[in-house]
């Protein structure tokens, strides 16, 4: 046998066969990326937040963060200030185009937008991922649900804690709050702290508290909203142990020993007038620490006084990152959304600059959390989540309209001083349940 010959021909009819295949426009090739996305780019994930520009910044870091231990991904963010953001979101996702839509938002109400269709269920992607939604706080994840299923993880807990000024306590010679405060010790520190002019008109309040704190007071003496804060068949603001919460507040005001939220926004909210001295305290959550501490006051925080016979209690509610369900990289979205919400990812860099109490119990108990920085009872923080209840608001979709037309209007009159407790509560009630029955409830 010519083996050169056999080889020369075994060659020359290769090099035919790859002309022809390459004339035909079949020769072999590596398949292309979805999107049209170069093999070796990184996945754009397009991240939405509302906020000012200091807290843009802030989510700009964690954003780089992730980058630095992802170079697969690369976030890109979509910022608008709170005033502007939900309806321009809305109009993203209405336009129905992946290429505009965000992968991954800040969110809240959660139901409100899951029941619209525009979020993804997040339970496959827990379950694949084994994520354990067992580090959060007691009933912070019913804020996320919807129909039974988890469609956001709230970054924080609306934990409110008592500030006080030690140097107005000490002024005063009011002992510091502590664990075991009830509203009786809170009534002699307020009329030992409140100062009046000669015509009895308050000079310095014991307290600033926003209206929207009311439901604190409401829980913690029994009392509740509705019957059931996810499928609601009845209004449960008229009963006596509710209607005693909402009177305790308001009697605060009337007396003078707190200001009426009308005033408090005018005078620039609660972080203004305890900077300045025109309060004792304020009922807040954890969002004031890094002004404050920025400010050197003089200050500590302590657990919410209860009622004898009442119970601890905190709303268990929090803004959450969700998934647009017209997402082109979910799988993306979803390994950016579990390190936003991870010890060591998000959680822990949010943490440490002091702009959350951290939705996940591991980070609130490390030293994320638990710094040397003011204030100085951390501890009493996690005591006052660790008693977080359901029941702060609906857990329903219409709940932002009900809560915004009715329940609001009706109890800003309360707080202004132009209705009793007694009287105006039946009244919300009783539109309350109309809009229940109207809108369908209990379904």
């Amino acid at each position: 046998m010519n083996i050169k010959r056999t080889i020369g021909v075994g060659v020359l009819l290769l090099v035919v066969a790859l002309a022809m295949s390459a004339c035909a426009g079949v020769a072999p090739q590596a398949p292309a990326p979805a999107g049209g996305q170069a093999a070796d780019e990184p996945v754009i994930v397009t991240w939405a937040f509302w906020g000012s520009p200091e807290e843009k910044a802030s989510h700009e870091r964690v954003a780089a963060a992730f980058m630095e231990t992802h170079p697969e991904i690369k976030i890109e963010v979509w910022h608008q200030p709170w005033n502007d953001y939900f309806t321009k979101i809305q109009a993203l996702w209405a336009s129905g185009d992946s290429k505009v839509i965000p992968d991954v938002a800040f969110l809240w109400p959660t139901p409100q937008y899951a029941a619209q269709g525009v979020l993804e269920n997040l339970d496959p992607f827990i379950a694949a991922a084994g994520y354990d939604l067992e580090d959060y706080w007691p009933g912070l994840l019913e804020s996320a649900r919807f129909e039974g299923s988890v469609y956001g993880l709230p970054r924080d807990i609306e934990v409110n804690v008592i500030y006080y000024n030690k140097d107005m306590f000490d002024a005063a010679g009011v002992a510091y709050p502590s664990d075991e405060w009830t509203w009786d010790d809170f009534l002699a520190a307020a009329e030992a702290l409140t100062q009046k002019d000669a015509n009895g008109m308050t000079t310095v309040y014991a307290l600033a508290a926003e209206g929207g704190k009311w439901a604190k007071w409401v829980n913690q003496n029994g009392g509740a909203i509705f019957d059931d804060y996810v499928n609601p068949a009845k209004c449960m603001l008229s009963d006596p142990a509710s209607v005693g919460g909402i009177q305790f507040f308001a009697d605060l005001m009337e007396q003078g020993y707190a200001m009426r939220p009308a005033d408090l926004n005018q005078a620039g909210g609660d972080a203004a007038v305890f900077s300045s001295g025109q309060a004792a305290m304020i009922l807040q959550n954890t969002s004031r620490v890094s002004a404050f501490n920025a400010a050197g006051l003089n200050y500590d925080v302590a657990p919410a006084p209860i009622p004898a016979g009442g119970k601890r209690w905190n709303g268990a509610g929090g803004a959450a990152w969700v998934m647009s369900s017209g997402s082109d990289n979910k799988e993306a979205a979803w390994t950016f959304i579990q390190w936003l919400q991870s010890d060591g990812g998000g959680q822990t860099i949010y943490t440490q600059a002091g702009e959350i109490f951290p939705a996940l119990q591991s980070v609130a108990n490390s030293p994320a959390f638990m710094t040397d920085q003011p204030p100085a009872n951390k501890q009493g923080i996690i005591t006052e989540a660790s008693a977080s209840d359901v029941g702060g608001f609906g857990y329903f979709p219409e709940w932002g309209e009900l809560s915004g037309s009715i329940i609001n209007p009706g109890l800003e009159r309360i707080w202004a001083g132009e209705a009793d407790p007694a009287t105006a509560l039946p009244e919300i009630c009783a539109q309350v349940d109309q809009f229940l029955a109207d809108n369908g409830y209990p379904k």
